[in-house]
């Protein structure tokens, strides 16, 4: 009895998914950026693998090592600098599509944010507040709401959350299937109006 009060304890503090029939119109444009914002990024993964440039190792790679001097800590991995400027670009494209959106990441299934939006890689300043706000890139995000996205493996995951900059936010990800591995997600970030 008291393992299943546990388990209905744990299972309440996880986000649920929000399924198709319940999402508003603007959830369903999210979603299909979201989609998109996928295809090119598992093209642009695929194209680096094919062309050599990467190998499936590397593009998978976890032994994330450490940034000095930051904080938040921040990692590099052996792929992070090269997708640097290959996925900007492209969450970049995505972000400008909505004011109400508030990032467009990929990350890799521990949360891992290899490259962030322009507008959050700005330089570290070292004043914690700036930089925790304006330099988001190469952290590992590993909230649940983060982890969440970051693990899931349905169609798609929809959670609304408070973040840690204080904002309620909508979190709409959806995995990113590379050589058919799971390796990650692409999340948007967005207010609700």
């Amino acid at each position: 009895m008291r393992l299943l009060f546990v388990l209905m304890f744990l299972c309440a503090l996880l986000p649920a998914p929000v399924y198709a029939v319940e999402l508003d119109t603007f959830d369903q444009k999210v979603r299909g950026w979201a989609e998109s914002c996928t295809d090119e990024i598992i093209a642009q993964f695929e194209l680096l693998l094919s062309s050599g440039k990467l190998s499936v190792p590397q593009l998978f790679d976890t032994f994330y090592i450490p940034i000095p001097d930051t904080s938040p800590q921040k990692f590099h991995t052996q792929y992070d600098r090269m997708v640097d400027g290959i996925l900007r670009p492209i969450l970049d494209k995505y972000l400008e599509l909505d004011a109400r959106l508030v990032f467009v990441v990929a990350v890799d299934v521990n949360g891992y944010l290899p490259t962030h939006n322009s507008r959050y890689s700005q330089p570290l300043t070292g004043d914690g507040d700036k930089d925790t706000k304006g330099n988001r890139t190469k952290r590992i995000f590993s909230d649940r709401t983060g982890l969440a996205a970051a693990h899931n493996k349905e169609a798609y995951l929809l959670q609304r959350y408070s973040r840690d900059t204080g904002e309620i936010m909508s979190d709409f990800s959806v995995p990113i299937w590379v050589q058919n591995r799971h390796w990650g997600a692409v999340r948007i970030g967005y207010r609700q109006k």
